[in-house]
């Protein structure tokens, strides 16, 4: 559906490898993860850990220079070893990344390609009102689509019942 589920927003400068964690940790509070598609950026025996740890499965491609070394990551080298041996199932699961890409593009074409305001703290708050207007748009058509009736008073006096995180 192409809703997003868990984010961070950084300033562009900092690794991306080390906000895999918290956004998987984020994800499986609400949601049982069964793949974990992600970028060479994401690739680290630590991120295949946590990945495992919640019993998903990390399909993020291997580097030219990596090894199978486990180096205590069990599933870093089976991991290594369908990368290797079974490259098509490999591809197949780690091309459904394409669809965090379509997601991007799906917000800068509803909502433009730009930020309008000017500082840090207004452009994370323009980035969240996007990200949320997306998610209800996806929302109301998926809804409309399945034939879902959706009682959004409910849900809101749901959330807002709720501790913040």
């Amino acid at each position: 559906s192409n809703t997003i589920i868990s984010m961070d927003i950084t300033d562009g400068d900092g690794a991306d490898s080390p906000k895999l964690i918290p956004l998987v940790n984020q994800a499986a509070k609400n949601f049982k993860v069964r793949n974990v598609c992600a970028d060479k950026a994401y690739l680290s025996r630590a991120n295949f850990d946590r990945v495992a740890e919640i019993g998903a499965i990390p399909y993020v491609p291997f580097k030219s220079n990596s090894s199978r070394k486990q180096r205590g990551s069990v599933i870093w080298s089976r991991m290594f070893d369908l990368f290797l041996e079974k490259r098509d199932v490999f591809d197949a699961n780690y091309h459904l990344r394409s669809n965090i890409e379509s997601t991007f593009h799906m917000i800068k074409r509803k909502f433009d390609n730009n930020l309008k305001t000017k500082t840090d703290e207004s452009q994370v708050n323009e980035i969240l009102m996007k990200c949320l207007c997306h998610n209800l748009t996806v929302l109301v058509h998926e809804s409309i689509k399945l034939g879902l009736e959706i009682d959004f008073l409910e849900c809101f006096n749901l959330i807002s019942a709720q501790k913040p995180c």
